[in-house]
């Protein structure tokens, strides 16, 4: 097994392990949402902290979630036209996707660090009153999760290029 593979296996567990554990936020933001609906139409109660949790837990599972959707083949493809072709052309256009993936991830994650760092600095919190504070490590999720979908476009760029080269593929 080659040291490339290896990485990519390796990257492919990180996200696995990231995704798995994140992915419990699912089942607190929908217990979260439920209580918040129930109060609000059955007993006309409501607060602004409740409808901001709801954003503090859907902001890391959604920036997380996403390298975890795209490892497991969940994000948005045109299948129709992918289809139709060959192995080879799969495989050629999965791997400069993944490379054009890790372009924009780089862009975003590097123009956030301002942005993030600012909010840091003043210690920015909800500009709703009642609202929760430390909106700084919700904006801190930014970088954080384009770094992981970073990691998990390298590990496809990996194993197409892989794939591309394997005897068989014809174009």
């Amino acid at each position: 097994m080659t040291s490339a593979v290896k990485l990519a296996d390796g990257i492919d567990w990180f996200i696995d392990l990231v995704g798995r554990t994140i992915s419990w936020l699912a089942l607190v933001v929908a217990v979260v949402m439920g209580i918040n609906v129930f109060l609000r139409y059955g007993f006309s109660l409501g607060w602004i902290w409740a409808q901001e949790l709801e954003w503090h837990i859907l902001v890391p599972l959604t920036l997380v979630g996403m390298s975890y959707a795209l490892r497991h083949g969940e994000h948005v493809r045109v299948d129709v036209l992918f289809a139709s072709f060959s192995d080879r052309a799969k495989h050629a256009v999965d791997f400069v996707s993944a490379l054009l993936a890790m372009i924009f991830c780089l862009l975003v994650a590097w123009l956030s660090i301002a942005f993030v760092e600012q909010s840091w600095v003043i210690g920015e919190g909800s500009p709703n009153p009642g609202g929760i504070g430390a909106l700084y490590l919700m904006k801190a999720m930014i970088p954080l999760g384009f770094a992981l979908l970073f990691l998990q476009s390298l590990a496809q760029a990996i194993q197409s290029a892989i794939r591309f080269k394997a005897p068989g593929n014809e174009l």
